[in-house]
């Protein structure tokens, strides 16, 4: 299989093929197709087998489709570091190179002046950490309103890190919806 066959949105194929993207990984091959396909995911892969392509690029595809153009976050991908959270958000502008499609990524530990800035101009998809999300949620600058998409990637790492009330907290403010990817969660109730 090649990622021409998965159908994604020219723009994606595109952006992917600069990457040097040819052939989808076992991760990509499974969640790619059921998340075109608007079902809930539950994935797990090892470090470097591409999970974030595999839930970035059909959300991606989604968002492009959608006539929405409102600059409402439409997907929220929450993730334990700031590290990780930086390389999701970096992930997703380059596929979306070749798109409107906008994002930001949200973490503590910095002043929070540059990260609110970016969120009252606007964005398609945030990537965030727990401890920032709830805080700025709480400040009034992020609604989860309008989220069609919800990813909670290192979920399992998450929780051994002890978010889990902050997780809780977040998918009780989610609005209702059937798209969320969990990504390397080890059988644990959330």
């Amino acid at each position: 299989m090649k990622f021409d066959e998965l159908n994604l949105h020219q723009s994606l194929t595109k952006a992917i093929k600069e990457l040097k993207y040819e052939t989808p990984t076992s991760i990509q091959q499974q969640a790619i197709p059921i998340i075109l396909n608007n079902k809930d995911v539950l994935g797990s892969a090892q470090t470097g087998t591409g999970k974030t392509a595999a839930f970035a690029l059909p959300i991606l595809h989604h968002l492009i489709n959608q006539k929405n153009s409102s600059k409402k976050i439409k997907t929220l991908v929450v993730t334990p570091t700031r590290e990780l959270a930086i390389q999701i958000a970096e992930n997703f502008t380059y596929y979306a190179k070749y798109t409107n499609i906008t994002n930001t990524v949200i973490f503590g530990g910095v002043k929070q002046g540059s990260q609110t800035d970016r969120l009252k101009k606007g964005v398609d998809i945030l990537v965030a950490t727990p401890g920032r999300l709830l805080d700025l949620m709480g400040q009034g600058y992020i609604s989860l309103n309008d989220i069609g998409f919800f990813v909670l990637d290192e979920a399992d790492r998450m929780l051994d890190m002890g978010f889990i009330n902050d997780v809780k907290k977040i998918l009780e403010k989610l609005p209702m919806t059937d798209n969320h990817c969990f990504f390397q969660l080890q059988c644990q109730k959330i």
